[in-house]
């Protein structure tokens, strides 16, 4: 991982956990930060 894209990741943690503190549901959070995520195969 580049360095940069290391700083852009620390930078989503902060803001992630003040909407997940909020009780914002994770899918909203996900969706604004452009984060996708998948379920691995079983």
């Amino acid at each position: 991982m580049t360095a940069e894209r290391q700083q852009f990741r620390e930078g989503l943690r902060p803001r992630a956990a003040k909407r997940f503190a909020r009780g914002e549901a994770s899918s909203l959070w996900l969706d604004d930060l452009h984060i996708t995520w998948t379920l691995p195969a079983a």
